[in-house]
Order: structure tokens, then sequence, then C-alpha cells
């Protein structure tokens, strides 16, 4: 885990940085620039336009959300968010070099990175949020807002990010007139590499958990860590020393870890815990959430139990470690690299549009699945016995299913060829393989909807 890989300061030579502060300024410095060169480029058109909400959605979240966030040391990088970054460029890059190899101008495909990150992100946490949203809530609408949208400390899912993307996709098609299954083949490589880098994020912050392992790769992660908490509220794993008994009324200790700072410091099963510090607890489920809450080596520990005035006290460990887990984010991590590589070495052969795209459909459906069974962080989906993400695998799998019978149903042909002697070759054969001239300038500009090639379809 690497949760934090830096902090912004607050303050850059007694200026503060978040708020109205020089990131703003530079911000929006930067904005003017592009759109500058936006107009100077392609002129005042619906793509150079689709930019402005992007850049005023940054330019709100630097004044209003950033310096809500920030802690006192400043605002911290998050690895999550760094690899999500990373993804996101990458992607874009991949696509575009295959955008120059058919001849299709890479501005289509930055335009297009923007709809779908935004959607995307946003798709993802919202999906996060209906599954978990307990977790979210504040003491004051305020609070519960910030907790919904500081996505940099984790919490989003790739099937939420899927569909709400998938939405805006269609939206953007409509909107420049593009052929549909033909974009999705040149992206499709894009999404598994953006999977890749997106699950080392998983990693680094310690959500998408799997079950507790005893293979020599496994790990365990600290304490106050996604999986560290998750064992500690199943009962796999004590809590400082304690474990607490769910059935009873009130809470109440089920067992005392042997030899243990809380066992030294007289705690016996059957005590009923009235207070953790200066807060009072009436359940295990309140004795837990009091606990996790003190979680660093070192630290000072009061226990009042009932019938006692005096609280029993003692320090807590220098580390608390969870039990050695499944790294299943590197499984997945692993899994979209394979499969970027596997779909671009495919998309030359391809002899109809959407093969490409109902191929990681197929294979991430039947993968992501069964990563799912070794991952413990989600529960079973209304009574299915599968989690969420499985009952959606097979919802996938079945649409896969039903585009491959559509596209084997026409007769062979792409809008965007490439044969493999060109990809290959690289840039320099693009010119000559490249699709009508009117692909190349998509957009509202561009007039009339392009030509199609007689055996194409969409």
């Amino acid at each position: 885990m690497l949760r934090t890989i830096f902090q912004i300061p607050l303050e850059v030579g007694g200026w503060p940085v978040f708020g109205f502060g020089l990131l703003f300024w530079a911000w929006l410095a930067f904005s003017a620039v592009l759109m500058v060169w936006l107009v100077r480029r392609q002129g005042w058109t619906a793509d150079t336009q689709s930019y402005l909400p992007i850049l005023a959605i940054v330019a709100v979240a630097i004044a209003f959300v950033f310096p809500r966030i920030a802690e006192a040391d400043g605002l911290a990088i998050r690895g999550y968010g760094t690899m999500l970054v990373l993804a996101t460029f990458a992607a874009c890059g991949l696509a575009a070099y295959r955008a120059r190899q058919i001849g299709l101008d890479p501005e289509v495909i930055y335009s297009l990175a923007f709809w779908l990150f935004l959607a995307g992100i946003g798709g993802a946490r919202l999906f996060y949020v209906i599954q978990n949203y307990q977790q979210f809530r504040g003491e004051s609408i305020v609070e519960t807002v910030f907790k919904l949208v500081n996505f940099a400390e984790g919490g989003l899912v790739v099937y939420g990010s899927v569909i709400a993307a998938s939405v805006a996709f269609v939206a953007f098609i409509a909107i420049r007139r593009l052929p549909a299954l033909a974009l999705l083949d040149v992206i499709a490589p894009s999404v598994a590499l953006a999977l890749g880098f997106g699950r080392i994020g998983c990693f680094l912050n310690g959500c998408c958990f799997g079950g507790v392992a005893d293979v020599p790769w496994a790990g365990s992660s600290p304490a106050d860590s996604p999986p560290w908490e998750h064992q500690v509220l199943e009962g796999d794993l004590y809590l400082h020393g304690l474990k607490f008994d769910r059935t009873a009324s009130g809470a109440v200790i089920a067992d005392v870890e042997p030899d243990s700072p809380a066992a030294a410091a007289g705690m016996h099963t059957g005590d009923r815990v009235v207070a953790v510090g200066e807060r009072k607890v009436e359940s295990g489920i309140d004795a837990h959430a009091a606990l996790v809450r003190v979680y660093r080596g070192g630290a000072a520990l009061d226990v009042y139990v009932a019938g006692d005035e005096a609280p029993r006290h003692w320090t807590l460990p220098v580390r608390e470690w969870s039990h050695p887990i499944h790294p299943t984010q590197l499984y997945s991590s692993l899994n979209g690299f394979v499969l970027c590589l596997l779909l671009w070495a495919y998309y030359p052969f391809r002899r109809r549009d959407g093969e490409v795209i109902a191929l990681l459909m197929t294979l991430y459906a039947i993968t992501r699945f069964v990563i799912e069974i070794i991952r413990t962080d989600e529960g079973s989906f209304a009574g299915t016995g599968l989690t969420i993400s499985q009952n959606i695998s097979l919802g996938l799998l079945a649409l896969a299913v039903a585009l491959w019978i559509t596209i084997l149903s026409r007769p062979a042909g792409s809008a965007f060829p490439l044969s493999p002697q060109a990809a290959c070759a690289g840039f320099r054969s693009s010119r000559t393989i490249g699709p009508p001239r009117e692909y190349n300038t998509l957009g509202s500009s561009a007039g009339a909807p392009p030509r199609r090639r007689a055996q194409v379809g969409d």
C-alpha cells in the first residue's frame, strides 16, 4: 500500500495554493492558452466548445473542493488518483497512435477522452456510493457532499464507469456522426490498458482486496487499511486484542487475545464495554467503530467497562497487520495488460467492425467473474449468492454473445481498414491505408455525414 505519494503545501512563499490561489490562476491561464490554440487549429466548433465544461469543472474543484479536502499538511496526492491519471494518458496515447495508423484525426480521440473520463469517473463513484452509502453519511450535508466527491481516497467501481462512459460514448458518436463499432474497436485496447493501470491504483489504496491466502505472494495490510478493517468486522481478526459478540445486547467482549496488551490490562471475556475514551458505545458495532479510529502504534487506549469507575488502559502495539491476502488488484492489473496486448494484436486481423470490442467484452466478463471468486470486499447481491460485479459480468457476457451474433451476420468490411503489414509499418503506412477523408475531419463543422463503404456496418 502507498496511499499518499506526496503532499502539495497549502502555501508557497506566503501565497495560498488552493481556493482562489496560485493553482486557480495557473489553471485559468492554461485554459485560456488551450482554448486559443484550439480555436486557431479548428475554429469555434462543437469540439472546441466541448472542452469548456471540463475546464470549468476543474476550476470549481480547485476553488471550492480542494480547500475542503486538504489536510493540515497540504493536499495529499494519492497513489490511487495518480494511477487514474496515468491510466487516462496511457490509454489516450495508445488510441491516438492507432488513430494515426488508420488515418483518423487523433483530435477525435482526445475529445472523446474528455467525455469518457468525466462520465467514467462520475459513474464509477456513483456506483460505489450506491453500494456503500452508509459510510458517506456525515454530520452535516456539506460534510456528506465532500465525502461523496473525494474520490482520490479510492472508491470507484469499474462497472459503474463502464455504464456511464457508454452513455457518454453514445452521445459523442451521435453528435459527431461516427461509426460506433469501428470507433469502439479502436479504443478497446486502450480500455484494457486503463484497467491495468487503474488496478495498480487499487493495490496502492488497499481496496478491491482478496481473501485470506497462504500463497508465497500473499501480503498483509496495516491497521486502518480496508482489508484490516474488513477482517476485524468479520471477526477474523482481533481488534486491539478484542473480539465482540455481535448477537449480544450491548458491546460484550466475546474473546480476548492471549498475551496481548488488552489481556494484560485486565480485559476478560464477558466484559461489557460502555465507552472507548470519551465516546460512549451501545453495541459491538459502536465499539468496533470507536476502536478502529485508534489504530496508530503507540497510541494510548482507555476502555471503560460496566461496573468499573476507572478505565482499563493499555498502549497499542507498534503495528497491527491483517492476515495475508490475495493481491487480487494485481491479478486484475495483469489481466488488463494481457487483454490490451491481445486486442492490439487482433485488431489488424478483424474482418468486421465490432469484433475487437466484442472480444474485450467476452474475455473481461469471464475473467472478472473468476477474480471475484477470491475477492472478499463485496458480499452477495440480492440473494443470488454472487456479488454485484459477478451478476453484471453475466449480463455483459450475454450482451457480448448478442453482439457476436449481430456482427457475424453482416458481410465483411470495416470503416477503418488496417492490414497486419500496415500495423507493423506504423505511421509510415497510415497515409496509404486510411479511410475516406471525411473521417479525418469529423465534427459539427464537417457538414454532411461521412460516406460509408458498401460493406461497412456499425
